[in-house]
């Protein structure tokens, strides 16, 4: 009797620690996607403003060149 006592208490010791992985796992992702946007965010900004300058310099040598 003790040993399926033992049996049972093993197997729902097992349960709850793979119910906790897995909360701790959706939570792990959820915050690898949240930081993978914001760097993604933030890289399309930075993207945006170095085109914008490219974009500038370009227009402005090509006025100079044209005068």
């Amino acid at each position: 009797m003790k040993k399926v006592v033992l049996s049972l208490a093993l197997v729902a010791m097992m349960f709850v620690s793979c119910k906790e992985a897995e909360a701790n796992t959706e939570a792990a992702v959820e915050e690898t996607v949240e930081a993978v946007e914001t760097t993604t965010e933030e890289t399309v900004e930075a993207v945006e403003a170095t085109t914008d300058s490219v974009v500038e310099a370009v227009e402005t040598t090509t006025e100079e060149v044209a005068k």
